[in-house]
């Protein structure tokens, strides 16, 4: 009904502006539910918001819409409100044939053609594979999953991406750390540096390694370490300390530094899919950092910036201009060692997203990536693309509480609560929920010991219960051999008139608006707010009225509600990648 409404209205603005009255549409035509049902069933403000384009008053422009407005069977009748709001009263027809809708399309009710035609490459998590996937990295992963879904359901081509952070520096840490712990194993003794990658997993990569190689990639430690500054604990740069010990491990292990490097890699990579996949979250493609520098993508890349003016040295290094394009600074994409940065490479992979001919590339980024945004989209114009093509999403941070205290996390030191682990002790359902039902742009507090209870406190299980019950009456229903029969309950749907029917359909009424303003918006939480009020709504019912009851009429219309319920829970979770269990 309300896409109905927005579509009157539209149409009378359209008239409007025909008629020289006003002279452009707005932006958005707001339609709200209204909180008193004495004030009609909807309300707009749109008198309000076109006065002054029109020239006069509020109440003015409201009686000139209203008069204007087409007659329609679903509308019982109009009223001017206050300064200038027009209320809508809906038939008693209109509102009790959403629940037929429902029950009609099931779980296509909701669905929509929006973005028909329309492709977006949507990338997400794309965590570094250095180590295995932590709490953090499992937000980005609800978050992007739930986008996908939602932009799918509204009609848009979807291809989710992994892109797979395999170059550069931090892979050289990963695998002198992996080689430092193998050589262990082979009985030399190892000081192990400051700015190693630490955790058992790197322990577990270089058993493995041993176990297949034996000692086949052994060197002596006093050798290894010769030479080599002192670290930080020890007085000296860590960082430096970690560069020479990777310039000294190419030199000594050759090609096994990168067998070394590549079983570590897989072994991770494996790790992180499998976990995604665990936690139903899927992708089209693993798109790989090294393919960029393979291909020659990357050097092409600079050398068209260089031939363009955007690029020019200083101390060494190529530095592109950013600036020019409203970054706060230049960036560094070549170092004065010849290295390329990750900007080179995002640079390089950003320019081969858009070259695949998508309408829209959009990036989910952690919010420390912030200061990012500027200059990769200052790339984008460089190099002669539409930098709006892209629409990157922060997601802030999430931290852990356990017993009302924080949970401390290092991914470098190894101290850090894997997403695996998570998934064990909440569950999916519970990780996937929680994730969502924040804001994205707000810090998330994930309480463990709320998301383990079994009450009405934990939202996905109060949500989860309202699904079961009514599976549950239903099941009782066939147990005291009371037939449904849907012809009747379609024919008696006015009689459902309590307060909380009418409140409960008024709900489902707005379901498809909500899931098409959360898909555009990218705000998820919406949904998940949605059907916590959905699932409160039921749950008072529940408590009030008896379903079950001998006036046959009465009873296949309520049942025919609760059915409609249901199904909107049940796509509702399906879109955050939660299940709708008929037993709890």
């Amino acid at each position: 009904m309300k896409e109905q409404l927005q579509d009157l209205l539209k149409k009378c603005i359209k008239d409007l502006i025909d008629n020289g009255l006003i002279s452009e549409m707005p932006s958005k035509v707001r339609l709200d539910h209204t909180k008193d049902k004495s004030h009609g069933d909807y309300a707009t403000n749109i008198a309000l918001m076109l006065s002054k384009q029109a020239k006069t008053s509020p109440l003015e422009l409201a009686q000139i819409i209203v008069n204007q407005i087409e007659e329609a069977n679903f509308i019982k009748k109009t009223e001017i409100a206050g300064p200038g709001f027009i209320n809508f009263f809906l038939s008693d027809e209109s509102s009790t044939s959403i629940v037929n809708e429902i029950i009609e399309l099931g779980e296509m009710y909701g669905q929509s053609e929006i973005g028909k035609g329309q492709s977006i490459l949507l990338e997400y998590v794309s965590a570094n594979p250095t180590g295995p996937l932590h709490v953090g990295h499992g937000r980005g992963a609800a978050y992007g999953a739930t986008v996908s879904n939602l932009l799918r359901n509204i009609g848009f081509k979807i291809d989710n991406e992994y892109y797979v952070n395999d170059a550069g520096r931090q892979m050289d840490i990963l695998t002198v750390s992996i080689f430092l712990r193998y050589l262990a194993l082979c009985g030399e003794t190892v000081r192990f540096p400051d700015n190693g990658y630490q955790g058992q997993y790197i322990n577990d990569i270089a058993v493995d390694i041993f176990d297949k190689s034996g000692e086949s990639f052994k060197q002596s430690s006093e050798i290894f370490f010769e030479n080599i500054c002192k670290d930080g604990l020890e007085g000296g740069d860590k960082e430096s300390h970690i560069d020479e010990l990777i310039a000294k491990a190419k030199v000594l292990l050759e090609g096994n530094f990168q067998n070394i490097f590549r079983a570590g890699i897989e072994r991770i990579l494996s790790g992180i899919k499998d976990d995604l996949a665990d936690f139903g979250v899927l992708f089209e493609k693993w798109f790989s950092e090294q393919s960029l520098i393979d291909s020659g993508l990357s050097e092409s890349c600079i050398t068209r910036l260089k031939d363009t003016g955007h690029i020019y040295k200083k101390d060494g290094a190529l530095w592109f201009k950013t600036s020019s394009y409203g970054d706060e600074k230049d960036r560094v994409v070549v170092r004065d060692n010849g290295n390329h940065t990750y900007f080179a490479s995002d640079i390089a992979y950003h320019l081969e997203k858009l070259d695949r001919g998508y309408d829209k590339i959009i990036n989910v980024w952690g919010a420390d990536h912030h200061g990012y945004i500027p200059r990769v989209k200052a790339s984008i114009e460089a190099l002669g693309h539409n930098p709006d093509k892209l629409e990157v999403l922060l997601v802030q941070f999430a931290n852990l509480y356990r017993g009302g205290h924080k949970v401390q996390m290092s991914t470098r030191s190894g101290s850090f609560v894997t997403l695996e682990d998570l998934r064990k002790e909440v569950g999916n359902d519970a990780a996937r929920f929680f994730y969502v039902s924040k804001s994205q742009s707000q810090h998330l507090e994930f309480d463990l010991e709320l998301a383990k209870q079994t009450n009405n406190e934990n939202p996905v299980y109060y949500i989860q219960y309202a699904h079961a019950r009514i599976c549950r009456v239903l099941t009782q229903m066939t147990s005291q051999t009371m037939s449904f029969e849907k012809e009747i309950a379609e024919k008696n749907l006015d009689k459902l008139t309590t307060k909380h029917e009418v409140e409960l359909i008024a709900k489902l009424s707005g379901y498809p608006a909500l899931i098409k303003q959360s898909a555009h918006n990218k705000t998820i939480h919406t949904l998940a707010n949605y059907l916590h009020e959905l699932a409160q709504l039921f749950h008072s019912y529940y408590g009030a009225e008896t379903f079950l009851i001998a006036d046959k009429e009465l009873r296949n219309a309520r049942v025919l509600l609760i059915k409609a319920v249901k199904i909107i829970l049940k796509n509702g979770l399906s879109l955050i990648g939660v299940s709708a269990p008929s037993k709890m």
